[in-house]
């Protein structure tokens, strides 16, 4: 069973200030706590109902660091971030260190993107178009976030997040800087890159201007509707096949 303290503990992982004082985040359901528990990452805890552990304990054992608590699905729906809780959740241990960020190859760079969704999506979207780096500025949204977490599903383990001052990281690259805009260039007027890096704004103002300027490129999607935009997680994905060699 859970202690009264572990509980609270568990549930302060929900604010983010709590992540970064313990270098933890909380992981999710059956699929994703089962990626995490069969990569290299260090796993704080493993919560899950006794039939879950049953059927997973060759994964659990791979992390003799966890400890390993048995609850009911009642216990297990109080801690839970999810409307319809799981039989698993995970306390994961936050990388510490300062990775190289890369000057080339495909990157996604995102200015102060603050949805958890588009977050996890373009993350998710990373991974399936073996985009190894995102970039993101520091007014984006915690990318440990339970809901960016969620919607990646899985995408973290694969894909290398930074934070950096992005006027400084463009000016830095060795590649062309593409901003998707609404009033660039159609992307049917471009060819698939062999590199470069994706700038994507936040979800209501935009790229920067001071951003914008520093962009080789400004692309956009061309549309037949009445709809004034597309989300940020949309766009990515749209361009990103576009783009992205197959």
């Amino acid at each position: 069973m859970l202690s009264k303290a572990q509980i609270k503990y568990i549930r302060s992982l929900t604010q983010q200030k709590y992540r970064k004082e313990h270098n933890v985040f909380i992981a999710e359901g059956d699929k994703i706590c089962q990626e995490w528990l069969a990569s290299g990452a260090t796993v704080e805890m493993v919560v899950c109902v006794e039939g879950w552990a049953r059927q997973n304990q060759q994964l659990i054992k791979k992390h003799p660091e966890a400890e390993v608590v048995l609850v009911n699905e009642a216990t297990l729906g109080s801690i839970s971030t999810l409307q319809t809780p799981n039989q698993v959740l995970l306390l994961v241990g936050i990388e510490v260190g300062v990775r190289p960020i890369p000057r080339s190859g495909w990157v996604i760079a995102l200015d102060t993107l603050q949805d958890p969704g588009n977050m996890g999506t373009i993350i998710r979207i990373a991974d399936w178009f073996g985009i190894p780096d995102i970039v993101c500025s520091p007014g984006c949204v915690d990318v440990h976030n339970p809901k960016v977490v969620q919607s990646a599903m899985g995408g973290h383990i694969r894909v290398r997040i930074h934070e950096a001052d992005l006027g400084d990281y463009l000016g830095q690259v060795t590649v062309p800087v593409v901003a998707a805009t609404l009033a660039g260039k159609s992307m049917y007027e471009y060819k698939p890159m062999e590199s470069a890096v994706l700038l994507i704004g936040n979800e209501s103002k935009g790229i920067r201007e001071e951003l914008i300027v520093k962009a080789s490129d400004r692309i956009t999607i061309p549309g037949k509707g009445g709809a004034e935009s597309l989300n940020a997680g949309v766009s990515a994905g749209i361009l990103c096949s576009w783009l992205v060699p197959h």
